[in-house]
């Protein structure tokens, strides 16, 4: 790969659609994004952009029947190698190596791109994959920022594609029953959320400038955010926690509980949301809170409460990870993969268990992309951006340190211009997402 090739997004022939805002009615769809419904036995080609957490997807993928990966994809060459290596010897047919995952989406044959690249990378991508005709598989969060969620609905709408965000929780049985009761009035009228993620995460001290390792493609890295020098402490991780690429701890796991909440609770946009903490445990590098509460209001008096320890593993009840739903008839709380009721005197009545919902999760998208059928989703991409962007809403609230009013309508930030101002990014040139 040149470098031409990869400090621009115009080095392959599939670039972003250059045409009518967000939700203009009558766009006209490319033939390459229009699809026929497909027979369980047809063959479903799939590409994965990013081998760290896309090992784990690639093994996954490759073990639903008549889904083949046809192709891995990193910039740093080195660990696509290994990767590479080791997967290979676990399908029966070739497995194609890139560096640019453009590359990929140039094969008519490709059906479904994986994108499990850094969170910066994540709607961008997605929306040259839904424009090259592919259906998407993102890992969560789906945007790096609230602009970027809105886009890729519009451009998965546009293309007519599949679009599912991997808050594989979601497709979980047992989690799926919880809410079933939940809904059904188990525990009265649900009004409250709790949630929350520990860690002992340690510090990630003070990077310097350093030069970029042979094997890594660090302008390909970037991609579209602004430029920064490399540094000797941001990659393959650290990024989670600087501005520029990630989400800090909310974006990064408290997806996946503050979705279980609005899920439970069935709301969409919230009216007011409230942010506190900081960074509180090391002086190193990081630039999101290490230790943060937040609190989203809804319309008809329900409330989520959001709590991160990055650096103490002991949340609430002794837990790393946890939701609780709370009504006038009792309490629900969700377990790993179950969930427990309390009646209203908090004694425990029901107790169950369940299994990790990654497999049934792919599966289910699977079957989407077979039968060209968005609505087979179990977490379409609108509603993976609803969720996604409370989290946005939380790190606003935060780095502004405003108590943020919002549109129930489609959450955006009321009478507060620097609120809005971090409602998207500034971008690399010519690597701002249109649709």
């Amino acid at each position: 790969m040149t470098h031409s090739e990869s400090s621009s997004p115009h080095g392959t022939r599939r670039t972003f659609l250059k045409t009518s805002a967000v939700g203009t009615a009558g766009v006209a769809v490319t033939s390459a994004a229009v699809g026929a419904t497909r027979s369980a036995d047809d063959k479903v080609t799939v590409g994965i952009m990013g081998v760290s957490r896309g090992s784990a997807l690639a093994q996954q993928f490759a073990a639903v029947p008549g889904v083949e990966v046809r192709y891995l994809c990193d910039v740093d060459s080195q660990r696509l190698a290994v990767f590479h290596e080791s997967f290979s010897k676990t399908v029966d047919y070739d497995v194609k190596t890139v560096g640019d995952f453009r590359k990929m989406l140039d094969d008519p044959e490709l059906d479904v791109m994986v994108c499990a690249a850094p969170n910066h990378w994540h709607a961008p991508a997605s929306i040259l994959a839904c424009t090259a005709g592919k259906h998407v598989y993102v890992e969560k969060p789906c945007s790096h920022n609230a602009r970027e969620g809105e886009l890729l609905i519009a451009a998965a709408r546009q293309n007519q594609r599949c679009v599912q965000m991997g808050n594989q929780r979601r497709s979980g049985e047992k989690i799926i029953e919880a809410m079933k009761l939940l809904h059904e009035g188990r525990i009265g009228t649900v009004y409250y959320s709790r949630s929350w993620y520990a860690a002992n995460r340690g510090p990630i001290g003070t990077g310097t400038p350093a030069d970029v390792p042979p094997n890594v493609d660090y302008e390909l890295w970037q991609g579209p955010a602004p430029r920064q020098p490399y540094t000797s402490n941001r990659l393959h991780y650290n990024w989670h926690w600087v501005w520029d690429y990630g989400n800090g701890e909310l974006g990064n796991n408290g997806i996946h509980s503050i979705d279980l909440s609005r899920w439970g609770l069935q709301v969409d946009y919230p009216i007011r949301v409230v942010s506190s903490g900081g960074r509180y445990c090391y002086a190193d590098d990081q630039q999101t809170a290490d230790t943060h509460v937040v609190s989203f209001e809804f319309e008809g008096k329900k409330q989520i409460v959001w709590e991160c320890l990055s650096c103490n593993r002991y949340g609430s009840d002794g837990t790393g990870f946890g939701t609780t739903f709370h009504g006038n008839k009792g309490t629900l709380r969700l377990t790993d993969w179950g969930y427990k009721i309390h009646d209203e005197k908090a004694k425990e009545v029901t107790t169950v268990d369940g299994s990790d919902g990654l497999k049934a999760h792919i599966e289910n998208f699977i079957d989407a992309v077979r039968n060209n059928d968005p609505k087979r989703l179990h977490s379409e991409i609108e509603e993976g951006h609803k969720s996604t962007l409370l989290c946005h809403l939380g790190n606003i609230a935060h780095r502004t340190g405003d108590a943020l009013r919002c549109s129930p309508a489609n959450g955006r930030v009321l009478e507060n211009e620097s609120a809005m101002k971090l409602w998207q990014r500034d971008y690399a040139a010519g690597w701002e997402p249109q649709v």
